[in-house]
């Protein structure tokens, strides 16, 4: 006796009878084809999850790009890439003042060399005639006779750079031959010397106040002080600005831009003051209050020279900030206030 599948009922006698070669090929083919069916089931099953998290990540990459529009259009600039140079660039600065301060020559000189070269660039495209190469190689002397040489040396090297600059750029307008007007003659004349001055040696004045005892603290508090302006300024510009404070020259500064960073700035430069300068609350104030005001002409200044020149940006180097020098406006003025600020209160320090 069998049971309907073929077995030997419980009990019975019968001998088994085996399974001949075409049930077992039927068997293993039934097997087969059962597990190619659950694969491709498990196939179809991962593509289905792999389409939902790709829908997902596209709808999500779609928002998040266009809050970033948005805060684009809003702040004029590409704000992610402009806090992870700025957290680069950060911290090579803080790396360097705070273990080996030399090694601040490293970025320093470049930096400024770069600003000279792509201002003069700049100049060129606004039918200025400038000498790029005499440029380069006198913001580098500029800068070198600040850290390696005093005070006196120093100005005169600077001065006798402007004018080998002047001469050069008179001997080369008298070869030319170009009939060029006396004004724009002038004009270049004065350009000659205007960016040496502007960028190389208030450039410059960083490494004559790193040169000095316990400098590079000074220096340090000059770049967290004019930091904070700019922070302070930018974020509660962007949270309350309504009313501009120079629409002719930046449409984007506001007086509620201005207020925020006035705030910070003090605050950050009188707990700096206190605990890394070690100089009374109100030497840390007017630090502070010097900066701020340093940092926020600097920057009209530079806005007013691009607006002139018919630009937005010194250079695209930096995406999110503009050029090198785009970030050294606000710098270059406080570097000559932080020198005067340091050989003002550093007598203090030991009071």
């Amino acid at each position: 006796m069998t049971d309907p599948s073929g077995e030997p009922a419980e009990g019975s006698d019968a001998p088994l009878t085996p399974l001949t070669r075409a049930d077992a090929r039927r068997g293993g083919a039934d097997n087969q084809t059962a597990f190619q069916d659950h694969v491709r089931a498990a196939r179809s099953e991962f593509e289905h999850q792999i389409d939902r998290a790709r829908a997902d990540f596209d709808k999500a990459r779609a928002d998040f790009e266009h809050v970033q529009d948005r805060i684009n259009e809003r702040t004029g600039r590409n704000l992610l890439m402009a806090i992870l140079i700025g957290v680069v660039v950060g911290g090579a600065v803080l790396a360097s003042l705070l273990f080996i301060k030399w090694l601040f020559l490293l970025f320093a000189i470049p930096v400024c060399l770069l600003g000279v070269f792509e201002f003069s660039r700049a100049l060129q495209t606004a039918g200025r005639r400038v000498d790029v190469v005499p440029q380069v190689v006198a913001g580098g002397v500029i800068m070198l006779a600040g850290f390696f040489f005093g005070h006196w040396t120093h100005i005169v090297l600077t001065f006798a750079c402007v004018a080998a600059l002047i001469i050069w750029r008179l001997m080369a307008q008298m070869v030319a031959r170009d009939g060029r007007r006396y004004s724009d003659v002038l004009d270049d004349v004065l350009v000659a010397g205007f960016v040496p001055i502007y960028v190389a040696f208030l450039a410059s004045l960083t490494l004559v106040l790193l040169r000095q005892d316990q400098g590079e603290y000074w220096l340090l508090g000059m770049v967290i002080a004019v930091v904070a302006a700019d922070t302070g300024a930018y974020a509660s510009g962007l949270a309350f600005g309504s009313h501009p404070m120079a629409p002719r020259i930046s449409p984007k500064k506001t007086w509620e831009g201005f207020a925020g960073g006035a705030l910070t700035t003090v605050a950050v430069a009188i707990v700096y003051g206190i605990f890394v300068l070690h100089v009374p609350w109100w030497a840390g104030a007017v630090f502070g209050i010097v900066m701020l005001g340093c940092a926020t002409v600097g920057d009209l200044g530079e806005s007013m020279i691009k607006r002139d020149l018919g630009i937005k940006d010194m250079s695209s180097w930096l995406p999110g900030h503009g050029g090198v020098l785009d970030r050294l406006d606000s710098i270059l003025p406080s570097a000559a206030a932080a020198l005067a600020m340091y050989f003002l209160f550093f007598p203090l320090v030991s009071v």
